[in-house]
């Protein structure tokens, strides 16, 4: 099923404010959980007033369905469509346990790839990463620490995964993920450029010198990363438990070690 305009009941600013969410209209939207279905139109969902809102300007919104109180206050929406809808009704189309007051159908958007980006900045890259919850909290940690390129293996979990979009927060508007090969990402600055990633065998992070620009490659939640990849890593840094004596759990949470790493990062740049 793709996405079908349905009759408007009135226009303004450019934005059809339209009657009531129908039976189908609201399958469509449901439909949109699937990966294939969100390929073949080029759309995905967001849900709640500060990632709808966070959003808007920023990808083109198709369709967008809030509540008396949210119209309230977003008066004139920047959609093609709007409709006001009940909680029962938003309650139908969402996929979150507990609605927030809006759901809203954008189109996606193909970032063209950069892979100069980190011979000048600071990027990070997923090697299979495919919890949907961790590579959602991860785009939200480049956010937060000004990486503005993340690149992502073909395996990695879909950026447009409902879960992957509301675990952002929003923070999908500001950076740019890429899928692509990441040996063949990595072989064409290597050498020229640090690639580091976190291995058990690896150096103590809290004692190496961190440049300020290259690549950071994160591993899959089990595996870790694979063995085409690491042979392109430059720089293997660990992250140590505390106490020594104690000895490590299994392994820490990608998203954690993401945020540790990141954090270690910008700390030396700020404070070398």
């Amino acid at each position: 099923m793709g996405y079908s305009r349905i009759i408007p009941y009135f226009c303004t600013r450019n934005t059809f404010f339209i009657m009531a969410l129908s039976k189908n209209r609201i399958k469509y939207i449901r439909s949109l959980e699937l990966k294939k279905n969100r390929d073949a139109d080029q759309v995905f969902v967001a849900e709640g007033p500060k990632l709808v809102n966070e959003l808007l300007g920023r990808f083109p919104c198709l369709l967008l369905a809030g509540t008396s109180e949210w119209a309230a206050r977003n008066p004139h929406p920047a959609c093609d469509e709007f409709v006001e809808v009940s909680d029962e009704e938003l309650g139908r189309a969402s996929f979150l346990k507990h609605p927030q007051q809006v759901l809203a159908v954008f189109r996606q958007k193909r970032e063209e790839l950069a892979p100069d980006a980190a011979q000048h900045s600071l990027c990070l890259a997923l090697d299979g990463v495919q919890d949907p919850g961790n590579l959602g909290t991860i785009i939200r940690l480049a956010d937060w620490f000004g990486i503005r390129h993340l690149f992502c293996s073909p395996d990695t979990a879909d950026l447009y995964n409902p879960k992957v979009v509301q675990a952002t927060m929003g923070s999908l508007a500001r950076v740019s993920v890429h899928y692509t090969s990441l040996p063949e990402l990595i072989g064409r600055f290597v050498g020229e450029v640090p690639v580091y990633g976190t291995f058990l065998d690896g150096e103590n992070i809290y004692a190496q010198p961190l440049s300020d620009n290259g690549l950071i490659v994160m591993g899959n939640e089990g595996r870790g990363i694979r063995k085409e990849t690491e042979r392109l890593v430059t720089r293997k840094l660990y992250i140590p438990a505390y106490p020594k004596e104690q000895g490590p759990s299994e392994s820490l949470n990608v998203a954690i070690a993401t945020a540790i790493v990141c954090a270690e990062f910008r700390r030396q740049a700020a404070w070398p």
